[in-house]
């Protein structure tokens, strides 16, 4: 079994701003560390032999070559906007980012 602790799995949670109950925290650190587990297990069978992989069938990217063509004006573009402010789309603000 590994070493996962409830204390843990709480940093975790705080890390990712996930706020999480007593009973949450309790009951996560149980699973979190069957999966901890499991992965420890794939990684004792997975000898050098065993190419790492992240999907199990060969993938390939399929490029297109660029090709300049008309596209909307920018004043087309931006007659249907809700508020535009100096030739851009003009958003709320989030996360509390400076202007």
């Amino acid at each position: 079994m590994s070493s996962l602790e409830r204390s843990d799995v709480a940093r975790l949670a705080a890390l990712a701003r996930i706020d999480m109950t007593d009973a949450d925290l309790d009951r996560l650190s149980g699973q979190l560390a069957v999966i901890v587990d499991a992965v420890a297990k794939v990684a004792e069978v997975a000898g050098e032999d065993v190419p790492a992989t992240s999907h199990p069938i060969p993938m390939a990217n399929i490029h297109r070559e660029d090709v300049v063509r008309p596209s909307l004006a920018q004043d087309d573009a931006l007659a249907a906007a809700p508020e535009a402010e100096d030739g851009r789309f003009r958003v709320p603000q989030i996360l509390g980012e400076e202007a």
